[in-house]
């Protein structure tokens, strides 16, 4: 099994695309990853209000920015206020009319707003209420809501769960191309034939071929998890922000790890079923697309709540809020025991399907030397 899995990982390390990918993966999830690294304590509200955000959606205006949650009524009176204004402009009504008609809904909640809303043509004022939900804040609001957020949990702990977000999305995107290859050579008509006369075990094999490809993928999380601890570390010394190391190899484990088996395992079986092991990338990419859907939840709002058996976790959220979905604690280890179920079927393929091929190759050797 060692011999295997030593193999693989040699051919990864001599091949050309592993070096791009690792490089893709790496500016892809800095680019995501860096604008929480510009946190930091506000000594002035002229600084928040001096900050160029016109070219930033509503959606993803953070603590960076000067933004803080709404409350309730903060939100609703924000909303109103924009929904008023198009009335005025789009639906020909009289300040009167709009007046009349917002005081009205101030004893309303926000889907019977919306409700009455869609009732006179207006559609989409839920949108509104959700580009509402943060609004900005003075320096000492900010900096109050930070300490407060920094008591339950250190600052590396929040970068720690969105490194986690974007490093497991390109590395689960990185692993369904990468892995491709794993098993590309080995099925091979020839290769195969030959693998089946070595005295190796079903398992032995498919555990030294899914181990190489898994440590493969763990020698780019790791370098990701140091180089975001430094980056981590370096802006909480230069911020005077509470950092503990430890947070990101333990989001690294708890959210990407499990998902990186996962996939590991799912290329082993798809290659050794179909003796080829390309089928294995639209079958992964769609599972990821599934892993990363989001839906309606109980107020309306889209957004990502977790899928069972999902191979990627996301962070819903803005940066001090962030945490993963109330399932995700499950779906790990749920994956890990599915994933040896999933390794056991395809140690099982290379068996049987290796037993039939090899003694197919052999009648035919010995049917063409009678003839």
């Amino acid at each position: 099994m060692k011999a295997v899995m030593k193999q693989a990982v040699r051919n990864y390390l001599k091949n050309p695309v592993f070096w791009i990918a690792f490089l893709i993966i790496m500016i892809g999830v800095y680019q995501d990853v860096s604008p929480y690294l510009k946190l930091h304590w506000f000594t002035s509200d002229q600084e928040i209000r001096k900050m160029q955000v016109d070219d930033i959606p509503m959606n993803d205006l953070d603590v960076m920015q000067g933004y803080l949650p709404a409350t309730g009524e903060q939100q609703k009176a924000a909303a109103l206020q924009t929904i008023g204004q198009t009335l005025l402009e789009e639906f020909d009504m009289t300040d009167e009319e709009v007046q009349a008609l917002l005081e009205k809904f101030q004893d309303m909640e926000i889907g019977e707003i919306q409700e009455y809303l869609e009732g006179i043509g207006y559609y989409g004022s839920l949108y509104t209420f959700e580009d509402n939900r943060y609004i900005q804040g003075t320096a000492r609001e900010v900096n109050q809501y930070m300490e407060e957020r920094f008591r339950q949990h250190p600052y590396s702990w929040y970068l720690a769960n969105k490194f986690a977000d974007f490093g497991g999305l390109y590395l689960g995107f990185g692993a369904s191309i990468l892995l491709a290859l794993l098993f590309y050579q080995d099925t091979r008509k020839n290769t195969w034939e030959l693998l089946h006369t070595k005295p190796v075990t079903a398992w032995q094999y498919v555990l030294g071929k899914a181990m190489g490809g898994l440590l493969v993928m763990l020698l780019i999380l790791a370098a990701l998890t140091i180089f975001f601890a430094g980056l981590c570390l370096a802006v909480g010394l230069g911020e005077n922000l509470p950092v503990n190391l430890l947070d990101f190899p333990a989001a690294a484990v708890k959210y990407i790890l499990p998902n990186l088996i996962m996939i590991v395992s799912v290329y082993a079986v798809v290659a050794l079923a179909f003796r080829k092991p390309l089928p294995g990338a639209p079958i992964l990419f769609l599972y990821l697309l599934y892993s990363n859907m989001g839906v309606k939840g109980p107020d309306g709002i889209y957004d990502y709540y977790g899928r069972p058996l999902a191979i990627m976790v996301r962070f819903p959220g803005n940066f001090l809020e962030t945490a993963a979905p109330s399932v995700t604690g499950f779906n790990q280890i749920f994956l890990l025991v599915c994933s040896g179920l999933v390794l056991a079927a395809a140690a099982l393929l290379w068996k049987y399907r290796g037993r039939f091929s090899y003694g197919r190759g052999t009648k035919e050797k010995r049917r063409r030397r009678a003839d």
